[in-house]
């Protein structure tokens, strides 16, 4: 009869060897302090909703700038290309609209129009108002006509409607030649206030912007924005001393500068012709509406981009 033994097997287990630590941001001499790990080249950017001011990350618009630039240069681009008449678009819109305005208010209603030709009063108006209307038009549909961009790739939404009011500078730059020529076959110099046209240039632009971003964001979910916007820029323009001097409205012209527009154009004027005088008033009061558009804007237009991707 055999007999069975049992001999003790002692089992080992493996274990793996204690993982290097990774590299760490946080400082090793305190013990409490919380370690972050460095991202690697592949590392995902997770990007999680702000709440407050910090929800504005105005500093991406810095961070961000070449794309700003390679924006601006596509409009550009694509607005003059297979155009017959190029550039003198520019030149050909403002012209025929300072001759119409011309035959119709200047020699058939005889509007005062001051020591200043009304040729010039015109046309002085009308580029800077082409400047404003253009930017304001292309930021309120930039959204729908980049959502191709928005919702593949990761980019600051501030910056597409900001991008698109810049698309008008050349077109500007080139009608203030032909003011130059206007000015010299009337006689017309300008002062000292030259200097201050980039500041009215920029107001302009601010508040094409801070309108453009609230149009902008409304147009993603209501569609009918974009018939709207047109409609908007006609009553604004007769509204802003373009083609009749400020001068008429007498004691009321403070309150007309609850009309940005109508504190840069008068600016404009300013800057270009010496004869022309400055409403201090209604410029101040028009910089602070411009400035509040401009806040109201990018608060409403921060709060909206959330629900972009999901809307459009």
């Amino acid at each position: 009869m055999c007999s069975l033994s049992y001999r003790p097997v002692s089992t080992q287990t493996e274990t793996s060897p204690p993982r290097p630590p990774g590299k760490t941001l946080a400082d090793g001499k305190h013990p409490g302090a919380p370690a972050r790990t460095t991202p690697s080249p592949g590392a995902v950017t997770v990007i999680e909703p702000s709440r407050g001011w910090r929800s504005l990350r105005l500093s991406e618009l810095w961070e961000y700038r070449e794309l700003v630039y390679f924006l601006v240069w596509r409009d550009i681009k694509v607005r003059y290309k297979q155009t017959a008449a190029g550039v003198l678009w520019a030149v050909i819109q403002p012209v025929v609209l300072m001759i119409l305005f011309t035959i119709i208010f200047g020699h058939l209603l005889h509007l005062p129009h001051g020591p200043i030709p009304y040729p010039t009063l015109v046309y002085s108006g009308l580029i800077t108002w082409l400047l404003f209307a253009g930017a304001l038009m292309h930021a309120s549909s930039s959204i729908i006509m980049n959502q191709q961009l928005i919702s593949k790739v990761y980019v600051p939404r501030i910056l597409i409607p900001t991008a698109a009011i810049f698309s008008n500078i050349i077109d500007t730059g080139i009608g203030f030649v032909v003011l130059i020529g206007f000015m010299f076959y009337f006689g017309l110099m300008p002062g000292i206030a030259l200097l201050t046209l980039p500041i009215w240039i920029a107001l302009a632009l601010m508040a094409a912007l801070g309108v453009g971003l609230l149009l902008s964001a409304l147009n993603v979910k209501y569609r009918d924005v974009q018939y709207t916007t047109p409609f908007l820029i006609q009553v604004w323009f007769f509204s802003t001393p373009i083609v009749y001097p400020l001068s008429i409205f007498g004691h009321w012209k403070t309150f007309v500068g609850l009309n940005p527009m109508a504190g840069v154009v008068d600016g404009v004027r300013w800057s270009l012709f010496s004869a022309s005088s400055l409403s201090i008033g209604m410029v101040l009061v028009s910089v602070a509406t411009t400035l509040v558009l401009l806040a109201v804007g990018i608060l409403y237009f921060k709060r909206a981009d959330r629900s972009f991707e999901d809307v459009i």
